[in-house]
């Protein structure tokens, strides 16, 4: 079974703007149906952004008691309809503290998290942080670079994390040993082509000063909007451009061309007629962590399941139902009771 390894993000440009992208799993009619839709959402949030500006509110900043040791720090994006931290987030939050970061809590929930959600977070982190749900997840990890800097400066690594992944179901140590064995650059799990080579978001590392101070500088001028679409464009995908232009190192553990490798017939042909020859996986590239999610899981060691393919599986996709099956009972269990809280 291949084991965790850091390949360098594709060179090349794959072609397909990120609007385009949408033609890899939708027929022509559906597929301008969506482009519509995307279409109306930036200019929407376009006149809305204008005339009612989102204010970026901190309701309450509070310390951790978790010792800072000012090497290495993870920025932690939290979300859950009732402000509630459930068990599975919080062991998340353990496991990096036990990686050696010092863990920034940041809730974009619209309710304060109960007391003893919120006492007990503070055990393993060195800052806690509620704030307004502007910017999504890169709005949340502004807010808490911004902080976590001022109070205990620039660290030698970065990592931005968030709890849009259920897990880990593996250890995640060896992933670690991956990323701190690469050197310096910006590291993650996995590389999506869609709209052009990028580290999707749920992971990300940076080593050394120059990673560090990019990863930094990309929050830092990241612009708030209503429109996801244009978030996203700013969030993951603007930062592989920065990186690529100030020539720092971008690197995945489970690249796409490493992934597409154990993609076999069956699952291409799982995926719709279109990919039944392997070459169409390149050309349309899909999302690695929802659309081969499974091979993933099966025959490369990856930790994780995405959040929203358990909850809402948007791709239609075959046999998701069937998660638990390859899940160890103790995680499938803080699985289930996380997935209870999200609705």
């Amino acid at each position: 079974m291949p084991q965790p390894l850091l390949t360098d993000l594709t060179a090349a440009e794959p072609g397909l703007p990120r609007i385009l992208h949408g033609l890899a799993r939708r027929a022509p009619l559906n597929f301008a149906r969506r482009a519509a839709e995307v279409a109306w959402e930036l200019g929407s949030a376009a006149l809305l952004d204008r005339l009612m500006p989102l204010r970026n509110a901190l309701h309450e900043v509070s310390p951790g008691r978790a010792a800072p040791s000012g090497k290495a720090l993870a920025l932690y994006l939290h979300w859950s309809p009732s402000g509630a931290i459930s068990a599975m987030v919080r062991a998340q939050i353990a496991g990096w503290r036990q990686g050696g970061f010092d863990v920034v809590f940041i809730t974009n929930a619209a309710q304060r998290p109960p007391a003893p959600d919120w006492d007990a977070v503070g055990a393993e982190t060195v800052l806690r942080i509620h704030r307004a749900n502007v910017g999504r997840d890169f709005g949340g990890w502004r807010a808490g670079a911004t902080l976590a800097l001022e109070r205990f400066g620039a660290p030698d690594e970065l990592l931005l994390a968030n709890d849009s992944v259920l897990g880990p179901i593996r250890p995640m140590a060896p992933l670690l040993a991956a990323w701190r064995g690469g050197g310096e650059g910006v590291f993650g799990m996995t590389e999506s082509l869609a709209g052009g080579p990028h580290l999707q978001s749920y992971a990300l590392l940076a080593r050394g000063t120059s990673a560090v101070a990019q990863l930094v500088d990309h929050l830092s001028a990241f612009g708030d909007s209503r429109s996801k679409w244009r978030l996203v464009q700013q969030g993951e995908l603007g930062l592989a451009r920065r990186l690529r232009a100030a020539g720092v190192r971008e690197a995945a553990l489970f690249g796409y061309a490493r992934l597409l490798a154990e993609v076999d017939d069956a699952t291409r042909v799982s995926l719709g007629p279109r990919f039944a020859e392997a070459g169409a996986l390149q050309r349309y590239p899909l999302n690695p962590s929802h659309h081969f999610w499974r091979v993933l899981l099966e025959r490369m060691e990856f930790p994780y399941l995405k959040t929203e393919l358990v909850r809402r599986n948007p791709g239609r996709l075959p046999g998701v139902g069937e998660w638990a099956a390859l899940v160890p009972p103790a995680e499938a269990a803080l699985i289930r009771a996380h997935l209870e809280i999200m609705g």
